[in-house]
């Protein structure tokens, strides 16, 4: 059941805010989201997005009107909000806007293991990885415009603007410490070395 303190499936948040938005029918949400490329930041999976939406109906989150066919079209059923499902929706994207939780994400555990690689290959490791992110800040300057293009207010994207500040704040961090290992020899002269040779 979802309450306030089992909020955890992104996609059930996705189908709430996608239905306060108005009434939909499945596909019509993958549609919406693809368009607005929302895969960039929330993993869309069409089995998955029927599961929560059988969980959302179970729960009175959501409700249902009678299946319909327009013209050749399969039938589809459309779905819209509750009241329930509304405030759980309020509750929900309070708590993820304005409570900073800690996330553990891949780089930084390997940052935290970097000694465990010799010094001039974690350099190597290090500029690929700035050369990647300058390529993922390309292709997300391309979708702010694309989306720009449809004429869709830049409110609806914002998580791309802040995927980018990630991104060149990461991509700055990753050169700086390329710079500290090769200019400054930052770290590789006794510790890493002696690290790396008690193996």
């Amino acid at each position: 059941m979802f309450t306030a303190k089992k909020l955890s499936n992104p996609l059930a948040l996705v189908v709430l805010v996608q239905l306060f938005e108005r009434p939909m029918h499945p596909y019509e949400m993958v549609s919406t989201l693809r368009a607005r490329h929302k895969e960039e930041s929330i993993k869309i999976r069409i089995g998955s997005l029927y599961t929560v939406i059988q969980l959302l109906l179970r729960d009175g989150l959501i409700t249902h009107g009678e299946p319909a066919r327009h013209g050749r079209r399969p039938e589809r059923t459309v779905y819209s909000l509750t009241a329930a499902g509304r405030t759980l929706m309020r509750e929900w994207m309070r708590q993820i806007v304005g409570t900073p939780v800690k996330e553990y994400p891949h780089f930084e555990a390997g940052l935290s293991l970097l000694p465990a690689v010799p010094p001039d290959e974690a350099v190597t490791l290090l500029r690929e990885r700035s050369a990647r992110l300058a390529e993922r800040m390309k292709l997300l300057r391309t979708c702010l415009d694309e989306c720009g293009k449809m004429g869709l207010d830049p409110l609806f994207v914002i998580e791309v603007d802040y995927q980018q500040a990630l991104l060149k704040a990461e991509r700055e961090f990753v050169n700086k410490l390329v710079r500290r290992i090769v200019e400054e020899k930052w770290g590789a002269e006794k510790q890493w070395k002696a690290c790396l040779r008690a193996k």
